[in-house]
């Protein structure tokens, strides 16, 4: 297992067409937020809009040189605190960057291929780097699937976003849920 960020990032950064993420946790506890999640629990109006630039930045250059990021969070409503924050200052943010769904497995069942199918990137639709967190969602590392694992999480991408709902209709939807800011 590699547990260093700028192997990810690298790893991440070989993409020519598309980016593709699968997200399961209902919370990571990652630095990289620059402490907008306890600013969002205490009732702040936004999140840290030099951080979020940065963000959008790199999510920019990806578009720049032809990189489709598409993404898919799978979740259990009711939301956490954190999906909650994640959607509203996360997310609603990076609409013009990212494609992105959610597969709420209270409302959906999870479509089959999915079982046992954790975090993972999918790097134009053939390279997989097996995503690796602790009970706690502090990032542990990740793993590159071997080639003749990766057509299982390849598999994952296409049943997850197919079975998932644009990130706009999903919070049209569970608009009750949202914190007004």
């Amino acid at each position: 297992m590699q547990s260093d960020p700028a192997a990810l990032g690298e790893f991440i950064d070989r993409a020519a067409r598309s980016l593709f993420r699968l997200e399961t946790l209902d919370h990571y506890d990652v630095s990289s937020d620059g402490g907008d999640f306890q600013r969002y629990l205490r009732g702040e109006s936004g999140p840290d809009a030099q951080r979020k630039a940065a963000w959008h930045k790199v999510l920019q250059a990806d578009l720049d040189r032809g990189v489709t990021t598409s993404r898919v969070h799978v979740v259990r409503s009711p939301l956490s605190d954190y999906l909650r924050y994640e959607f509203e200052w996360g997310y609603a943010h990076n609409l013009a960057y990212e494609r992105i769904r959610i597969l709420d497995v209270a409302e959906r069942q999870t479509p089959g291929g999915m079982d046992g199918i954790g975090d993972f990137w999918l790097v134009d639709g053939r390279d997989v780097a097996v995503m690796h967190y602790d009970e706690d969602g502090r990032y542990l590392g990740f793993d590159v699937a071997p080639e003749g694992r990766a057509s299982r999480y390849v598999a994952a991408a296409g049943a997850a976003w197919q079975a998932a709902v644009p990130f706009e209709s999903y919070q049209d939807h569970h608009r009750a849920g949202r914190r007004v800011a």
